[in-house]
């Protein structure tokens, strides 16, 4: 059987576990030498790709390789590039074949959220318009969690568990220094049309006075009357008040409460930060002392307290996907099937790339109690399976120890390409 090279390339915003699904990836890989020559990484995702800066994975070590299972961020850099229509960007899908062809690619593994598994569909349609022979699967990521078909989205079980810890501790804080101190503490959390993280948080309360008392979610419009009266009634009930709150909370109009009006390169509404306006609103009506706190890049980089779940399940997908390939599966993301609650068993299925693309997944309402201020019972029988277990990286001099591969670039034979 010939041998032909795999590319690797990660995109979007990276996780605590992303290189665990690049390890995934890369130690199947090795496993099937007789079908799988060189495994390429793309340095900064895409943009690696159409550019031919592309790294040859040959030059890492095994125990380097392994490391990737306890490292976060990405290993090889990763981008915000969306490619957009065939019709209109023709010439960028039409290089990546190019390149695919100068380096006898014929498979090619892009891990990311929506839009990426959108890019590796296109890709695919390329390939069989131009009669160039490559598998596209594409690989799920998103702290989101807003991935369809797949039961949850690897990346997401790691900042739910970050985000839980934090509010529980957090809390607990804030509620001995109440009488004299701080009464309302509110932790903004990634979500910009989806409130999985926000819910997450949830978790973290066990009876009505324990943290966080209030969440905010982007699928219930905003209501800053109902939500001062709420924070009025938890500090006189339990002394605090701990809010978890949505980066992507709206407006009854439908538009963010926090919107700065600049986009980011996919072309997302970048938004300005919801917690200080929040804390503004209590501080000018309820005249409470406030503290808060943006988790941003801590959430989704924390794998020194990473789901045990999650990062399984994020090395289960590379795994996977490159099972998919060779076994002449095409155009397809392998996704994560729950098969019980209790005990919590999941396996991997498969969902074809086209109806993957672009589509986002919200909560259901019936996740969220009707005052749209917590969340229920079904909702956390749903989210507690994905926050279990502990996985920790090794530690050195009292840190983290985490792998730096030498990523060695591979020799260009096309000419350069303006993106």
């Amino acid at each position: 059987m010939p041998q032909y090279n795999a590319l690797y390339a990660q995109s979007g915003g990276v996780t605590s576990v992303i290189n665990a699904s690049a390890c995934g990836v890369i130690q199947t890989a090795r496993k099937h030498s007789d079908q799988i020559g060189k495994i390429f990484a793309a340095r900064n995702g895409i943009i690696g790709a159409l550019t031919e800066d592309l790294i040859d994975t040959t030059h890492e070590t095994e125990a380097d390789i392994a490391a990737l299972r306890y490292t976060p961020a990405g290993a090889f850099g990763s981008c915000r590039h969306k490619l957009g229509s065939l019709e209109k960007n023709r010439g960028q899908y039409e290089r990546l074949i190019e390149v695919f062809s100068a380096h006898a690619i014929r498979y090619f593994f892009y891990n990311g959220g929506g839009d990426s598994q959108d890019t590796a569909y296109k890709v695919s349609q390329i390939g069989q318009a131009l009669g160039y022979p490559i598998t596209c699967i594409g690989i799920p990521k998103t702290v989101d969690n807003d991935l369809p078909f797949t039961d949850n989205s690897p990346g997401f079980g790691s900042v739910a568990k970050y985000v839980a810890v934090s509010i529980r501790e957090a809390g607990l804080d804030v509620a001995s220094m109440a009488l004299t101190s701080t009464k309302v503490f509110i932790l903004e959390v990634m979500g910009r049309h989806a409130g999985w993280i926000a819910a997450a948080g949830g978790l973290a309360a066990e009876n009505a006075a324990d943290a966080p008392h209030i969440i905010l979610f982007p699928e219930i419009p905003f209501a800053p009357d109902a939500f001062l009266k709420r924070v009025a009634e938890c500090v006189k009930n339990y002394g605090s008040c701990s809010i978890v709150a949505s980066e992507g909370l709206h407006n009854q109009d439908g538009t963010f409460v926090s919107e700065s009006g600049l986009v980011d390169a996919f072309g997302h509404k970048q938004l300005g930060g919801v917690a200080p306006l929040l804390a503004k609103l209590i501080k000018e009506n309820l005249n409470f002392k406030y503290h808060w706190a943006l988790a941003d890049y801590l959430q989704r980089s924390a794998r020194h307290i990473a789901s045990k779940t999650d990062v399984d399940q994020a090395y289960a997908v590379g795994k996977a996907a490159v099972e998919f390939a060779l076994s002449g599966k095409n155009a397809i993301m392998p996704i994560i099937v729950r098969e019980s609650n209790h005990p919590y068993h999941w396996v991997i299925g498969e969902a074809p790339l086209e109806k993957i693309a672009n589509v986002e997944v919200k909560m259901p309402r019936d996740y969220i109690t009707e005052d749209g201020f917590n969340i229920t019972e079904k909702c956390r029988h749903y989210l507690a399976p994905l926050i279990q277990g502990e996985d920790y990286p090794a530690y050195q001099n009292g840190l983290p120890s985490y792998v730096s591969l030498r990523n060695i670039a591979v020799e260009k034979k096309l000419g350069e390409f303006q993106i």
